[in-house]
């Protein structure tokens, strides 16, 4: 495998780990998932708030909406460009 498509697989990887990030904060505001599950959530959380955090000092929120996670997406897809398969 080429690194540049081992760069471009690891970037599309975080942004679905971070879609589903974005998910499970709405989901989880009206339904509680079951305990088999805390340690994947707490996995999820665990890869993506370091990255969200960043963003979040820099970026407000608008209205309460977080738009941390919209900026990682632009910037994943951003650098992915450069690391064709």
């Amino acid at each position: 495998m080429d690194v540049n498509c081992l760069i471009s697989q690891v970037l599309n990887l975080y942004a679905i780990i971070l879609f589903v990030r974005i998910i499970l904060s709405w989901t989880t505001m009206f339904w509680s998932p079951p305990q088999a599950l805390t340690p994947v959530i707490r996995v999820i959380y665990e890869l993506t708030e370091p990255v969200m955090a960043f963003f979040r000092r820099y970026i407000p929120p608008l209205g309460g909406l977080d738009l941390s996670p919209l900026i990682i997406f632009i910037i994943i897809r951003f650098v992915a460009s450069y690391f064709p398969c």
